[in-house]
């Protein structure tokens, strides 16, 4: 049998959805793990958001973040901080505040074209590498106050921030990743207008690429990039890129995969890991039972191969694996929610991903 283990992972439901989709998470992994006794999950349910406001009087307490530092991993729900009270609407989000707490500079963002669903490219399967500490982001491009300001009424500015090291750390995320996949990765940039910020992105990359011999490299404006997938998508296979860039290209190709309700996330930093959906909080369909769980229970199945390779126990991977095959099959019988044009309710989905599992 496999050497025992034990993790802690966090549970934050967050907003909207939230609580409805994120628990789906915890119900398949342990459905999943039922048949082994070598691995044991101890869950840590934890306030965020308007449970948080009502609770401790603020979205993100220090006393959910004192836990998430004794835990191995969690799982982070959606948030809606443009519901919050006003005093919370400037601050930084909870996400934020825990990205910037672990410094989760890894955004790793799966875009796969699912059997029977109505994707635009049907053969898609790339992942986007996504920088997650710097940019033009206000919420991460300072060690104190706003990257954005306005000097007069009539002016608003923003600083972008991009610094070698972080390029050099997200390049080899991409290119070790690459090694895994078909081998390929493509650098999205716009050094031919940002010649400084964006050609530093560039310049690191390639420097990076230097290292993985056995990995082809190219680079695409990232105009032309967007481009380039809305036509032939399936041509790709692991994208890096900054921060913003990352966040519009993972959205695109959520959509072109079919819906960013399938669009999982996982954020990593040497040490730490956090499972979060692509998509936000859904605040017009929440309480209705209708909302999508699959980006949510597929970023928990990174999330478990990641914790597989970080304590060298391949049963977690195998897990992951399961997990997502289940899901797969399911929606290729055509049982999924409203957003792929199906009728299952959220709980009605997650009984079948359980029952394939089984199977």
């Amino acid at each position: 049998m496999t050497r025992p283990l034990e993790l802690r992972i966090g549970v934050l439901p967050g907003d909207g959805i939230g609580p409805e989709v994120v628990p789906a998470a915890e119900l398949v992994i342990d459905a999943a793990l039922a048949s082994r006794p070598d691995v044991k999950i101890t869950w840590q349910r934890l306030a965020i958001g308007h449970e948080a406001i009502s609770r401790y009087g603020t979205p993100m307490p220090e006393e959910t973040l004192e836990v998430l530092d004794e835990l191995d991993a969690w799982i982070l729900g959606p948030h809606d901080s443009a519901s919050y009270p006003d005093r919370w609407r400037t601050q930084l989000t909870p996400g934020g505040t825990i990205r910037k707490r672990f410094e989760l500079f890894a955004n790793i963002r799966p875009a796969r074209a699912f059997p029977g669903t109505a994707a635009v490219s049907p053969k898609m399967d790339l992942i986007v590498v996504r920088e997650n500490t710097e940019g033009f982001y206000a919420d991460r491009n300072m060690y104190a106050g706003a990257g954005e300001f306005m000097p007069t009424p009539d002016v608003a500015m923003a600083v972008g921030v991009v610094t070698r090291r972080a390029c050099e750390r997200i390049a080899h995320e991409a290119f070790r990743l690459a090694r895994t996949r078909r081998r390929r990765v493509t650098i999205a940039h716009k050094a031919n207008v940002l010649s400084m910020t964006s050609g530093l992105f560039l310049e690191t990359c390639l420097d990076v690429a230097d290292r993985y011999p056995e990995v082809e490299v190219d680079h695409q404006h990232i105009d032309a990039l967007a481009a380039l997938l809305v036509r032939h998508a399936d041509a790709f296979d692991v994208i890096v890129a900054e921060n913003m860039f990352g966040d519009i290209l993972s959205d695109l190709t959520g959509e072109l995969a079919g819906s960013i309700g399938n669009a999982p996330s996982l954020n990593t930093s040497e040490t730490k890991a956090m499972a979060q959906a692509t998509h936000g909080a859904a605040p017009d369909i929440a309480g209705l039972g209708i909302a999508n769980p699959t980006a949510v229970i597929l970023s928990s199945a990174m999330l478990l191969r990641c914790l597989g390779a970080r304590h060298e126990h391949s049963a977690l991977g195998r897990t992951a694996s399961r997990i997502e095959a289940a899901v797969e099959t399911v929606i290729g019988q055509g049982v999924c929610t409203a957003d792929l044009g199906g009728t299952a309710s959220t709980a009605g989905f997650i009984d079948a991903v359980v029952a394939a599992m089984g199977s």
